[in-house]
C-alpha cells in the first residue's frame, strides 16, 4: 500500500517535501521582491522619510505587484490545495494545545486568499491596463499574506511526513538525569544554547551539563527558570539531537496585525544625529531649544526620545509575552526604564523650554576658525620653515 503522504511514481500529487519547499520558495522570493521594493522607494523619500516623487513610488510597487504574482502563479499556485489538505490533516493529528485554534484559523485565512487570488486571475484584466495594475494591487495583501503565515502550512506538511519523536529515557533515567541537571544549575553550569517550542506546545531547550570540566548536550522539556522541567535526552552534539527530539513549530508572534511583507508607511522622522548638528550649527538659544524639543516631540512624528520610551514598552511587552520566568522578570526591568525615560523626557522638555526662554545668542568672541587657508599665489616662493631643534644623539 502506497502511503498518501507518498504516492505511486504515476501519481500527479507533489509528495509532502515539495509541497513544502514551495511555500518556503515563495516566502524567499517575496522577501527578494520587497528588500528591492523598499530600496526603490528608498530612492522617492527625503532624508525624514518623505515620499517626494509619488509617481516613481507607485511605479515601483506596481513592479512588486507584478513579480508577487508571478511568483505565486509559477510556484505556489499549483500546490496551494494539497499543501493546505495535507497540513490539516497534520493539524488533526496533533495533540492539544493552545495554539491550534489559531493555526486552523491561519490555514483558513490562507485558503479564502487562494481563493480569491485564483478568482481574480480568471479574470485578468486587458495587459497594461489601469485595471490591471489595481488587480494585482488588491491581490498584494493576499500574496502577503501567503508570505507571511504559508510556514505554518508548510511547517504542518512537515509534521504530517515526519516521525512522532519519543524521548530515549526510561523514567529512572530521566529522574537522574533532571538532578544533575539541576544541580549544575545551582552552581552556575547549566549553559542554554538554544530553545524553541514543540507541536504539543512545550518548550524545549538544548544546555551543556558542565561537571568536572567536562560538557554533556542536554535537554529540557518545560522553563528551566521554573520548578517542573525535566532532562528528555543527552545527545553527543547537536546534530544527533536534532534528529531524535520534536522538531520545531514556528513561533508566534507579538503582534497578531503585522506584517513582515505588508508594513505601514513609517512616520518622518529626525535623527539624533541631526539634532545634534543643528546644536553645533546654531547661533541662538531658539536653536538648541528647537532641537531638544524635538527630541522629545510626541504624537504622529515622535522625536528620538519618545520613541525610545516606545521601543522600552514594545521590548518589555515582548519580554512578558515569551511566558517565561525570566522574560517577566526582564519585562518589568523595562517597564521601570520606561518610567525612568518618561521623567527625563518631561525634564529635557522643561529645560528645552527655559533654553528658549533665554532669549540669549552665542557671544562673538567666540570666533569661528577657518577650515580651508587660502593657497599661495604659483609665482610666489613658499615660506622658509622655522629651524629644527636640534636633538642630541642617543648612545645606546
Amino acid at each position: 500500500m502506497t502511503s498518501p503522504n507518498n504516492p505511486a511514481p504515476d501519481d500527479p500529487r507533489p509528495v509532502v517535501p515539495e509541497l513544502a519547499n514551495a511555500a518556503r520558495d515563495f516566502r524567499l522570493r517575496i522577501a527578494v521582491i520587497d528588500h528591492e521594493t523598499e530600496t526603490a522607494l528608498d530612492m522617492t523619500r527625503d532624508r525624514y522619510g518623505r515620499t517626494l516623487h509619488s509617481d516613481a513610488a507607485a511605479t515601483a510597487r506596481a513592479r512588486r505587484d507584478k513579480a508577487a504574482v508571478e511568483a505565486y502563479t509559477t510556484h505556489l499556485a499549483p500546490h496551494t490545495h494539497a499543501l493546505l489538505d495535507s497540513a490539516r490533516r497534520a493539524l488533526d493529528e496533533l495533540p492539544p494545545a493552545r495554539h491550534l485554534a489559531g493555526w486552523r484559523a491561519v490555514l483558513d485565512g490562507l485558503a479564502a486568499s487562494a481563493t480569491e487570488i485564483r478568482r481574480t486571475l480568471d479574470r485578468p484584466a486587458a495587459p497594461g491596463s489601469p485595471a490591471e495594475r489595481a488587480q494585482r494591487a488588491a491581490l498584494w495583501p493576499h500574496l502577503a499574506a501567503w508570505a507571511d503565515h504559508g510556514i505554518i502550512a508548510s511547517n504542518l506538511a512537515d509534521q504530517s511526513d515526519g516521525q512522532h519523536h519519543k524521548a530515549p529515557l526510561t523514567e529512572e533515567e530521566q529522574r537522574v538525569w533532571t538532578e544533575r541537571a539541576q544541580a549544575a544549575q545551582r552552581r552556575g553550569e547549566l549553559e542554554l544554547t538554544e530553545s524553541w517550542y514543540a507541536a504539543d506546545g512545550q518548550p524545549i531547550t538544548l544546555a551543556y551539563l558542565v561537571e568536572d570540566d567536562d560538557s554533556t548536550l542536554v535537554a529540557l522539556r518545560g522553563d528551566p527558570d521554573a520548578p517542573g522541567w525535566q532532562v528528555i535526552g543527552h545527545y553527543t552534539h547537536e546534530y544527533e539531537a536534532g534528529k531524535v527530539l520534536p522538531a520545531p513549530v514556528p513561533p508566534g508572534v507579538l503582534r497578531t496585525d503585522v506584517s513582515r511583507f505588508n508594513r505601514p508607511a513609517t512616520a518622518p522622522e529626525m535623527s539624533l544625529q541631526e539634532l545634534i548638528r543643528d546644536v553645533v550649527e546654531g547661533r541662538t538659544a531658539g536653536d538648541a531649544s528647537d532641537a531638544l524639543l524635538s527630541a522629545v516631540q510626541r504624537g504622529y512624528d515622535a522625536g528620538p526620545m519618545v520613541r525610545l520610551q516606545e521601543l522600552l514598552e514594545m521590548s518589555g511587552q515582548f519580554a512578558g509575552a515569551l511566558g517565561t520566568v525570566q522574560g517577566r522578570q526582564i519585562a518589568a526591568r523595562l517597564a521601570a526604564l520606561g518610567r525612568q525615560i518618561e521623567f527625563l523626557t518631561r525634564e529635557v522638555e522643561e529645560a528645552a523650554e527655559d533654553l528658549g526662554a533665554t532669549v540669549a545668542v552665542l557671544p562673538p568672541h567666540r570666533t569661528p576658525v577657518l577650515r580651508v587657508r587660502p593657497r599661495p599665489a604659483v609665482d610666489t616662493t613658499p615660506p622658509t620653515p622655522p629651524p629644527r631643534a636640534s636633538t642630541p644623539a642617543r648612545h645606546r
